[in-house]
């Protein structure tokens, strides 16, 4: 019996027949789970490694047996397996959407292979275009230094450099001669690049497209040349990215790497983006405890599964449990979110932080009235519309975001006195008008504390209107 196995055999027992909802049960729970984030899977065969990744794959090419069979060969030429993982240091704060491919790194790892994690400090000069609609601007080397300096000591609660390579790109890409450009790029058909639909998009719309960032990809490609990686890891939105780097491994002689695909995870806020900053539906990794588990606590249940999936250490016979348990009534959706929350807390801070995050989280929501929580944001300017006091307040990043909030009877006031609550549903139309003259509207002539409830977000009114 594999480590991993048996690790999942004393979670599963946990899942299967105690109290997910006591507070014993669910530290006994992440224990065994956050320590399985640095679990030694070397004793796992080649096809149940291959497997273990393609269970987390949005995309392996060619498939999990040919990485089965890739590992296999590594081992019998006594070298060592490499997988390559590239990120360019565009931004100095790292959120949690950046961690899904470093958990299956962290795999292949702990299964003994060599990971080489590439900073690419000169293709970040040409500004990765995967998935922008305009042109992205370039960094200096100031912006890429200061990047640097914060980056790895915000991901390694997810990945052990210690243990990898770390190397900057830049150190070859100023090597590489205009003739071996020429050469390379000679054999490669401009439609390839030109496959990309946000390319196409710019260009029917007449907007600018570099050739810098045509040749993006082929630069991204010399860095699995240097490595002669076995693998790449990367997120969906790099696919064609990768798919170059096997061109030009071809070209260059070299057996072209497999390719694993990881998926975007979607953001907290529901609205079916995916997790970003410019939408601010992110959890930053630098975040305390209590908000990491406040901002996982905020997303819909249907992201529930999805999450463990992408975040956590959990197999899918973990999760059926849970499915399991659900459908019979015998586990609450609430009580599955707080298990994933600490989940997430604890491989940022650890075990005990989560725990006390998940108390605070409980004593702060369990009081039986609005006016029992503490801090709430409160709403001074009635004068605007809905949209904009949710979207001031941090609620919402969009005028589409609180439609789609209000479409779904998430938007309401709410207005308590003496322990009672009356709350009124409010539509999308409602949400483009004042906040006053719906307050007026809707809750004239009563008296108590008003309240602005936005899914589970929630902000006190001034009641002089």
């Amino acid at each position: 019996m594999t480590r991993l196995s048996q690790s999942v055999d004393r979670a599963t027992a946990l899942l299967k027949d105690a109290d997910l909802a006591a507070d014993a049960t669910v530290r006994e729970l992440l224990t065994e789970t956050t320590q399985r984030r640095s679990l030694d899977l070397s004793d796992l065969p080649p096809a149940e490694q291959a497997a273990l990744i393609a269970a987390r794959s949005q995309e392996l090419q060619p498939a999990a047996d040919a990485l089965a069979e890739r590992i296999i060969e590594a081992d019998k030429k006594g070298r060592r397996f490499i997988a390559k993982f590239g990120i360019d240091p565009t931004g100095a704060e790292v959120h949690l959407g950046h961690t899904v491919p470093m958990l299956i790194l962290s795999r292949f790892q702990r299964m003994g292979h060599l990971v080489v994690f590439i900073v690419g400090d000169m293709t970040a000069k040409i500004g990765d275009p995967s998935g922008r609609s305009d042109e992205r601007p370039a960094l200096t080397d100031e912006d890429i230094a200061r990047n640097l300096a914060t980056y790895r000591e915000q991901v390694s609660p997810f990945f052990d450099f210690e243990r990898a390579q770390f190397r900057h790109n830049g150190d070859w890409l100023r090597q590489i001669t205009l003739p071996k450009v020429i050469e390379i790029t000679a054999q490669i058909p401009v439609s390839m690049p030109l496959q990309r639909e946000d390319f196409r998009k710019r260009l029917d719309a007449g907007q600018g497209l570099s050739l810098a960032e045509l040749l993006y990809s082929v630069v991204m490609a010399l860095d699995s040349v240097e490595t002669n990686c076995d693998l790449e890891v990367g997120g969906i939105d790099q696919f064609l990215n990768m798919q170059m780097c096997r061109k030009v491994m071809d070209i260059c002689g070299q057996t072209p790497e497999l390719v694993v695909a990881t998926s975007l995870i979607e953001g907290t806020d529901g609205s079916g983006a995916k997790m970003s900053k410019s939408k601010g539906n992110y959890v930053p990794l630098t975040a305390p405890p209590g908000e990491i588990f406040g901002k996982i606590m905020s997303v819909p249940d249907r992201l529930l599964e999805p999450y463990f999936q992408a975040l956590s250490e959990w197999v899918d016979s973990e999760l059926a449990v849970t499915r399991e348990r659900i459908s019979s009534g015998s586990l609450h959706p609430m009580d599955l979110k707080k298990i994933l929350a600490g989940e997430v807390t604890a491989a940022i801070h650890g075990v005990d932080a989560a725990m006390k995050a998940r108390e605070e989280f409980v004593a702060r929501f369990s009081k039986r009235t609005f006016g029992e929580v503490d801090d709430l944001p409160t709403v001074a300017d009635l004068s605007k519309s809905i949209t904009e006091v949710v979207k001031a307040l941090g609620f919402a990043s969009s005028n589409g975001d609180v439609r789609r909030v209000a479409q779904q009877n998430g938007l309401r006031l709410v207005v308590e006195s003496d322990g009672n609550q009356e709350q009124v549903t409010l539509s999308a139309d409602e949400a483009r008008e004042p906040l006053a003259a719906v307050v007026k509207d809707k809750l004239d002539g009563q008296l108590g504390d008003f309240y602005l409830k936005v899914g589970r977000k929630l902000a006190r009114i001034n009641p002089t209107v």
